[in-house]
This record gives structure tokens, sequence and C-alpha cells, in this order.
């Protein structure tokens, strides 16, 4: 008889989004593969067992910890594939003067905004920015996330690039959520660059990047990505190709931020050089959409930053859906423009905003962002072999996930098999 060191039994709805070694696209983002009256079995760190109850629980052992999931929803933990989680800091000044009627790009163009929380980063200790983080993080676990993408992008010199990144590494090492790392050296032209994007650009390619590759992060089974703000007033799209390109020549895998506030021709400068996501995409036009959607490149999309500016200019999503585009959900938590840990919430908007049906909102945020992370074989569905990162939602039906909004339905969390919430 086999022993599991755990089992989840009886849930009321078990979503296994059991899904090839591929993010799922149009009508497939329809389907969760839920079985009722679910159970899992868990051995160590990996599920060893997906099926019915009744099954599951004629193989538990003596020494299996037994968890009731009577009439909860069982289904895997969120993944959140873009986020700026790292930081010192906040920008609720520029909250209220927003509200006042001053404009993001306004503000940035004034020398605020991103360059507020730079300054912030790079006055904090390493010790600071793990502390501020780690709270940050906490609040994500108990909604539900167990995976995150961290971006840097706050230090923008390559000494605090560096600061980030390594906070970015103990982070990972200390905490229960699994951090993917993101080298965003190209999120804004820095004050001192002002007027000189050129020389900036430059300094990414020629200093940043070579410094980042020689510290040894990212590895075959932990991916480092490398991220470009590709938009008007930060990165050209030749200065975004040449700093992705020299990235890529040095081993990284690839995202940008586009078309967040214009479109410039980043989602297609993003399918050329074969990225694994592009981000934003609220401008994003008919043609570059359809290129997407023959493409590998995910589209993960961010409701919450529109929402967070009071605008009303939200990603197409129902288009990209139907265009086959493979789209993931993402907080983009940051300081200044959605500072929102909750995916719950995000999904809830996803709905609202955008036009997508509770069932394509799980997909997005499980295993398409995992996707999206780079980490599609390891987690974002409930199959054997993966990593055993589950959630216990305390309501009777997966919709009310996005019917709901504005409490938290987790129940328990369980990281890599074990109980952390």
């Amino acid at each position: 008889m086999a022993e599991y060191s755990l089992a989840i039994h009886s849930a009321n709805q078990l979503l296994t989004i059991a899904s090839p070694e591929e993010p799922r696209r149009g009508p497939a983002m329809q389907k969760l593969n839920l079985i009722q009256d679910g159970a899992v079995a868990i051995q160590g760190d990996r599920i060893i067992m997906v099926g019915p109850t009744d099954k599951i629980l004629s193989g538990a052992g003596t020494g299996t910890t037994l968890i009731d999931a009577s009439d909860k929803v069982v289904m895997p933990g969120f993944v959140d594939p873009h986020t700026h989680v790292v930081f010192a800091g906040d920008r609720a000044s520029e909250f209220e003067k927003r509200l006042q009627g001053t404009s993001y790009m306004e503000i940035l163009s004034a020398g605020g905004g991103i360059m507020n929380t730079v300054r912030a980063t790079r006055a904090a200790t390493l010790e600071e920015i793990v502390d501020q983080s780690r709270a940050r993080l906490d609040s994500m676990l108990a909604l539900g996330t167990t995976t995150v993408e961290a971006k840097t992008g706050y230090g923008l010199d390559t000494e605090n690039e560096l600061k980030m990144l390594e906070a970015i590494r103990l982070l990972d090492e200390a905490h229960p959520v699994d951090l993917v790392p993101t080298f965003l050296g190209a999120h804004s032209i820095p004050a001192e660059y002002k007027g000189r994007g050129e020389e900036f650009t430059n300094l990414v390619v020629e200093d940043m990047l070579p410094a980042v590759k020689a510290r040894g992060y990212g590895t075959e089974d932990s991916p480092l990505f490398c991220d470009v703000f590709c938009e008007e007033g930060a990165f050209s799209v030749e200065q975004s190709r040449r700093i992705l390109e020299s990235a890529k020549g040095l081993g990284m895998k690839l995202k940008i931020h586009t078309d967040e506030f214009k479109s410039l021709g980043g989602t297609s400068l993003a399918v050329e050089l074969g990225a694994t996501s592009a981000d934003h995409l609220a401008c994003t036009t008919d043609e570059e959409i359809e290129l997407l959607g023959q493409s590998n490149t995910i589209g993960v999309l961010l409701p919450g930053t529109p929402f967070g500016l009071a605008e009303d200019h939200y990603s197409p999503a129902r288009k990209m859906i139907e265009s086959g585009v493979a789209v993931a959900l993402a907080t983009d938590l940051n300081p200044g423009t959605c500072y929102c840990e909750s995916m719950p919430f995000i999904m809830a908007l996803a709905s609202r905003q955008m036009g997508m049906t509770p069932a394509e909102t799980i997909v997005a945020s499980t295993i398409n962002a995992a996707h999206a992370a780079g980490l599609g074989r390891e987690v974002g569905s409930l199959e054997v072999g993966k990593k055993a990162d589950l959630l216990i939602l305390d309501i009777p039906d997966y919709r009310h996930l996005t019917y709901r909004f504005g409490t938290n339905p987790v129940r328990s969390v369980i990281k890599a098999g074990r109980v952390v919430k």
C-alpha cells in the first residue's frame, strides 16, 4: 500500500487544470478538469496521485495526515507572473496627486514616479529591502499566491540592481513563496541620465548585464529573465531590441513591458525574439494581437494597473483569447500604480472589466501564469510529479472566486506539501 505524507480529500470541486506541456488557449481556457468529491495524495513536496476521494483514501496509510475539504474548492496555488514586489518606501503622496488631476506621466516627467522609489531603494540597506518585501510576500501567500515573478528595476545602476537581485535571492531562500527573478535594469531612464537614453542603454548592455551574469543568477531549473519597459518616455523599440538581444546572448529568458500607454511595436519585437511573455498590452493593435496568437509568447494582462490609475482602458482580453493568445493574469504589484497583493481581486476585475469567464481567470492565474514565469512543468496544475502547491478555498463553487470580491476565499495554503496557512 502506498504511503502518503498528506491527503486532501472530499473536495466539493477539485480543479486539476491538467494540461499538456503548453499553456492553454482559446476554448481550452474554459476547461478546469473538475473532479467532484476529489482528492490529492502528496508525498514529500510532490503530488503522487489525483482522483476520486474513495480511490485516494483507500491507499492512505496510518501515517497519512488527512485534511477534509468537504464543501470546499481545491485548486493549484496562484502564480503571479508580473510583480515589482521588492522595493523600499511607498508613493502614497503621488496617489493623492493623481486624485487631484496630475497624470502618471506628468509625475514621471517631473522626476517622480519610478524615480521616487529608486531613491528610496538606493538609500535602503539590503536588510531593509528584504524586511519590507517579506511583509508583502506574507500578504500574497495568505491570499493564495505560491509562486511570484519578482523584478528589479528600482536600482537603475549596477550596484543597486545587484542589491535588488540579492534581495530576491534571500527572500526566495527564506520565504515559503517561490520567487522567479527578473532583471529590469531598463525600467526607466534615471534622473542622472535624463535626456541621455542612449548612454543609459549602453550602461545596461555593457555593464549591468555582464555583472548580473557574472554573479551567477539563473539556472536551468530556476530561470533568470530580462525585461524592458518599451514605452514612450522610457525605452524605444530599438533600445529594447539591443538590451533584449544582449540578454538573450547571455542565456537569459526574455519579457517585455509594452503597449501600456502607447503602441510602439514592442509586442512584435517580443514575438520576433521569442520572449516568454509580453506584458500590459492595453493598447496592442489588432495586427499584433493576431501575431501574438500565432506565437509561443504569452500575453500577461494586468487589469489592476488601469484600475489603480482610475483609467478605463483595459486590455482586450476577449479579442486576445479568440485570436488564440495564451492569456495570463498578474497583479503588477508595485508602489506607484498598483499596490495590490491579491490575485483573487485581479481575477474579479478581469471578469468585470475584460469579460473573462471565471474558468478563464483561473486558467490565466495558474497554468498559463506558470508558463509565463517559466515554470509550467513544475507548478500551475494538480498533476502527478508536480510540486504540491494547493489551495483550499472556503467556497462551494469555483465561480465564487470572481463572483465575490473584496474578501479572502483562501482557507488553507499547502506549499511544497506543507500547510503554511
